[in-house]
């Protein structure tokens, strides 16, 4: 796999900014070639407020990431997240203009997503993604794999992500200042998800919620589908800003008393455990008892939960989610988290990391939860590369064989054995990539 091609993911964080420099290897795995981080200064809640500071971090993350994997970095996969990401459901329709005894290909697929990317919007409001979850085929529904299925008249039920037209020309505007180029713009969440949930948990269902530093973005899968999308304007950063207040230090302090000695449950703490912080200026030093910092910590990250259980409620997949939740991101670290979310929502609760789709020898750093993100928008700019190149081959390869044959009754033969050719042909052509 020395010829795969090299792909970037840069995820735009609240606390940090990430860059992943990798490529497909053996048995689909991936392999990370660098990683560069610089902190973030320029945004807010997930959201670029300051161009200048922002390029200037990228520039560091990529700069970094560039030396340790020998290669120049030209085009990259961002993230996008923050408070004015929404989501909507809407159902489209597109009559082919083929007889009804061709099948449905590719080329279909894509003029009736094509079409949902021409929905009118609110001013000021762009669509991000637009997912597709169930087919109808001439009125037959539940269909989630067309293509092969002979029909006129394509329909859908699209899950449409939207956020705002300026927070996606911001970040356009810090890559391109930066001297690199955006690719693609990847919903953050979708792209964590990637990292750290199975197929048979989105099968199963399963509530993915990453707790970064400015926001906690949630995704809601169901039978393999993206069924809802939020992002929570709370995160890490807040709970700091909780402890520098209660307990009356500095920032610094408060967010080394949160990752050294935090808890989410206060109960699991020692009353007489205390925690000494040198004085400014040789002041006195402070005392602080580890079981009131979880007690902040704790008031806090309820909140943050219940924000979450709310919006699964909202979803109507509650009773659904077989798989149960599955925490990543820098927030998921916290001592006793899934502990404390198992008793808000009653769904059984794992922590994410993104080491099952590396290949072996990756750095230990990359399979903390809090580089998900980076590592699905690395797997995501992967996918599409590898998109790119299957359409036009499978089609070609299958007018050959069309050719070949020189008998039309093979269209007649249903879409079994319509579904059957084209996964042969896949499987063949996959076999050849290799």
């Amino acid at each position: 796999m020395e010829n795969s091609k090299i792909v970037v993911g840069l995820d735009i964080g609240t606390t940090k900014i990430c860059c992943i420099v990798g490529r497909k290897a053996d048995h689909g795995k991936i392999e990370i070639l660098g990683m560069g981080r610089a902190d973030s200064l320029g945004v807010k809640r997930g959201m670029v407020f300051n161009i200048d500071q922002t390029v200037q971090a990228i520039s560091q993350a990529v700069e970094e990431a560039q030396n340790k994997a020998s290669v120049e970095i030209g085009e990259v996969n961002v993230g996008i997240a923050g408070q004015h990401i929404k989501s909507m459901q809407h159902h489209g329709i597109y009559t082919r203009k083929i007889s009804s005894e061709d099948t449905i290909t590719q080329v279909d697929i894509d003029a009736l997503i094509d079409d949902m990317y021409k929905l009118a919007m609110l001013p000021g409001e762009q669509i991000i993604h637009v997912l597709p979850q169930e087919y109808i085929v001439d009125g037959e529904m539940g269909i989630k794999q067309p293509i092969g299925t002979p029909g006129v008249r394509l329909e859908a039920n699209f899950h449409i992500i939207t956020g705002q037209t300026t927070a996606a020309s911001n970040i356009k505007k810090c890559i391109e200042k930066a001297g690199l180029t955006m690719k693609d713009i990847i919903l953050e969440p979708l792209a964590s998800s990637e990292a750290v949930l199975s197929q048979e948990e989105k099968d199963a269902g399963v509530a993915l919620v990453d707790i970064g530093g400015g926001t906690t973005d949630l995704a809601i899968f169901c039978d393999g589908i993206i069924r809802h999308t939020a992002v929570i304007p709370l995160g890490g950063n807040i709970i700091t800003e909780d402890i520098k207040e209660g307990c009356n230090i500095i920032g610094k302090q408060a967010e080394l008393l949160k990752v050294k000695f935090g808890s989410a449950l206060a109960s699991e703490s020692q009353e007489n455990e205390i925690v000494s912080i040198p004085g400014l200026r040789g002041r006195d030093p402070k005392e602080i008892s580890v079981k009131n910092l979880a007690s902040i910590i704790q008031a806090r990250m309820e909140e943050i939960i219940e924000y979450v259980y709310h919006e699964i409620k909202n979803s109507g997949y509650e009773k659904k989610l077989i798989g149960g939740i599955v925490l990543t991101g820098g927030g998921s670290q916290m001592k006793h988290i899934t502990q404390l979310t198992e008793f808000i929502t009653a769904l059984n609760t794992r922590i994410g990391y993104p080491n099952e789709h590396l290949a072996p020898g990756s750095p230990e750093d990359i399979t903390s939860p809090m580089y998900a993100t980076g590592v699905g928008l690395l797997m995501m700019g992967i996918q599409s590369e590898e998109k790119v190149k299957t359409p036009a081959t499978s089609s070609s390869n299958t007018k050959k064989k069309e050719e070949v044959t020189g008998h039309s009754d093979i269209k007649k033969k249903g879409s079994w054995f319509t579904g059957l050719l084209n996964r042969t042909t896949e499987f063949f052509e996959d076999d050849a990539i290799k």
